[in-house]
């Protein structure tokens, strides 16, 4: 069997710091959504509204760091998985708990190890398998609780579930392309991602004659595209140069679990905060367990981790 090249197992480890630092950026939506001023939208409009502008902004971002632009047949799937998956999830979020759309988009992870078991044929380890489990199964545990125990809901469509499930199956599908084309540029990889929301969303707006943000509402819609959105996804799809789809994916997880601690810090005095419910700490404390499984032993994580990568899909 052929031994992995020494740069490779350096870099490894290099790939899990841009995938983390990805999921704790993306976990401060739950801060950036809770900001009063954005309650001139509707709440059946301020879904798409927020995606316009955050995709907006994060172009603000994304299209200075531009370094190559390149085409590939491939680049149209991920779009359409990305525009699709913004699209799915924010009905799902006004269709039905915002909890569980949260949540069951989440699921990714199990869609994006199938696939590259399946389809790539990636090798895995037995404390994939682990961690896979701890975290789908703290997933499940909050997803079953909310609907158990959680109070009724005056928005709960049926189709909403399903739509939130599809939402997660098109984050995988994200994921898996952003890996295939880790040899483009990332910046313009995630530009073309954010284009195709935006291209998507503005027509929405126009149909429900929005109004334009005002006052404060510019600079909390810059830093959710900016801080939020773009800056995470451009080091996420850094760490897919060099990091397993199936492990980057795992990580993310780390961003449901660090949302409630950013809203609590944020909006905890607000007389409309609800903490979280308890079954949200130990579906939380699940996911952890499992990416403490995974990562706790460094140096077996850093010279196993990087014979499990195919020496042939890394990009030079």
């Amino acid at each position: 069997m052929n031994q992995p090249e020494p740069s490779i197992a350096r870099r490894w480890p290099s790939g899990v710091l841009f995938c983390l630092a990805a999921a704790v950026l993306w976990s401060t939506s739950g801060f950036f959504a809770g900001v009063p001023e954005f309650a001139i939208w509707p709440i059946e409009q301020r879904g798409s509204a927020l995606a316009f502008w955050r995709a907006c902004f994060a172009l603000v971002l994304l299209l200075p760091l531009v370094r190559r632009v390149s085409w590939h047949w491939r680049m149209l799937p991920m779009m359409a998985c990305f525009a699709a998956m913004n699209w799915t999830y924010l009905t799902a979020l006004v269709g039905g708990p915002p909890a569980n759309a949260i949540w069951l988009q989440n699921l990714a992870p199990a869609w994006v190890m199938l696939f590259s078991l399946l389809v790539y044929r990636e090798p895995v380890e037995q404390r994939d398998w682990w961690m896979l489990g701890l975290c789908i199964g703290g997933v499940l545990f909050i997803v079953a609780m909310q609907l158990l125990l959680a109070p009724p809901s005056e928005r709960n469509f049926w189709w909403a579930p399903w739509l939130a499930i599809l939402s997660g199956i098109l984050y995988a599908g994200v994921i898996l392309s952003l890996r295939q084309l880790r040899a483009h540029d990332s910046a313009w990889l995630i530009a073309l991602n954010h284009l195709a929301t935006a291209a998507t969303m503005l027509p929405l707006l126009l149909w429900n004659g929005s109004a334009l943000p005002a006052g404060r509402m510019w600079w909390w819609l810059a830093g959710l595209g900016m801080l939020q959105m773009g800056m995470p996804y451009w080091l996420f799809a850094r760490g897919l140069r060099t990091t397993p789809g199936h492990i980057a994916s795992l990580i993310t997880l780390l961003e449901p679990l660090l949302l409630p601690i950013w809203i609590h810090l944020a909006w905890s005095s607000s007389p409309n905060y609800a903490p979280p419910p308890w079954w949200t700490w130990v579906g939380g404390g699940l996911i952890l367990a499992g990416l403490l499984l995974r990562f706790g032993r460094r140096t077996s994580s850093c010279s196993q981790g990087a014979s499990n990568l195919n020496v042939d899909s890394i990009d030079s």
